[in-house]
């Protein structure tokens, strides 16, 4: 289910302008109108941390027809509906294993999205200093100007924090990705 429901776009709520989505256009092509079939694709691929039911939702499209990179910045771009929930799921599929930071930085050009992956991507670098893939990511995205503040989920919800595991030991903070698990019917 999404967050509340909003009127503005993103890019009317980041101040940036408005122009339509190459990557919505083709989810829609593939089967997926409107967000919310966009975030279920997501859960279908792995996102089960924004799973709101018992059974996940399977998935409807082929990576051949929509790759993750494109699912992550399709969830991404400001031509959407302005919903934090979005921005979450697509951090989480941005930092899918086998996304190419190329890839991703050239999509992000064409859906003048930018900004908003330079800001998932910083906080990638912030809680995972040593995964390359971020330290790329950031290395191929034009410098930018920081986002309006309060726009933007806080960098801590792309990340699951566990709290103690032991006496006086915390949980390791661990970025989230989608990840097919066993306990849904997956392959191991």
């Amino acid at each position: 289910m999404i967050g509340a429901v909003q009127t503005e776009t993103l890019a009317k709520k980041l101040g940036t302008h408005e122009h339509a989505s190459r990557l919505l256009l083709k989810a829609q092509q593939a089967g997926l109108h409107g967000p919310q079939e966009l975030m279920d694709e997501a859960i279908a691929r792995g996102c089960f941390h924004y799973l709101q039911g018992r059974t996940p939702p399977l998935q409807r499209v082929s990576l051949a027809a929509l790759s993750n990179a494109e699912l992550a910045l399709a969830l991404l771009t400001p031509a959407n509906l302005y919903d934090p929930w979005l921005i979450r799921v697509g951090a989480m599929m941005l930092g899918a294993e086998g996304n190419d930071p190329a890839q991703i930085a050239q999509l992000a050009a064409a859906e003048g999205c930018e900004q908003v992956v330079r800001a998932v991507a910083e906080a990638g670098v912030h809680y995972e200093p040593d995964t390359v893939f971020w330290k790329t990511l950031l290395d191929l995205l034009p410098p930018a100007s920081p986002l309006k503040p309060g726009v933007m989920p806080h960098h801590s919800r792309y990340v699951s924090t566990p709290g103690l595991t032991g006496p006086r030991t915390r949980g390791k903070t661990v970025w989230l990705r989608p990840a097919k698990l066993k306990a849904f019917g997956y392959a191991g």
